[in-house]
């Protein structure tokens, strides 16, 4: 996996880890981009409403959330870019204990968050 803070250290900010969470903050500005990184199974928090386009090899999805929305976010490698007028500020809540294997083939091929 691609540690977003290694590879995309400008917008990541470690906030809080330990032994079965690790919480990472996330801010950008319009037009910024960010390099390939991975997220485990994640719950995403957002503090400001946003737009971004997030692209994983051929696929491209883009996404509008609001202030104060909580997000499922499966395990995934992107990269993305800020598409909107605002700066994104978010937090990311992601989980150390891997989900078990007949989930996960359940999940598999969703890009960005979800509601569930």
């Amino acid at each position: 996996m691609a540690d977003p803070i290694a590879v995309n250290p400008q917008h990541y900010r470690l906030v809080f880890e330990n032994e079965r969470v690790r919480v990472l903050e996330y801010t950008d500005g319009p037009g910024d981009s960010t390099g390939t990184h991975s997220h485990p199974d994640s719950v995403m928090v957002t503090l400001s409403s946003f737009a971004r386009r997030l692209r994983s090899g051929d696929r491209e999805a883009d996404v509008e959330l609001l202030a104060g929305q909580a997000r499922w976010l499966d395990a995934q490698e992107h990269s993305g870019t800020n598409i909107g007028s605002t700066p994104t500020h978010c937090l990311f809540v992601e989980l150390k204990e891997p989900l078990a294997a007949a989930a996960s083939e359940q999940h598999a091929g969703r890009l960005g968050p979800s509601t569930s």
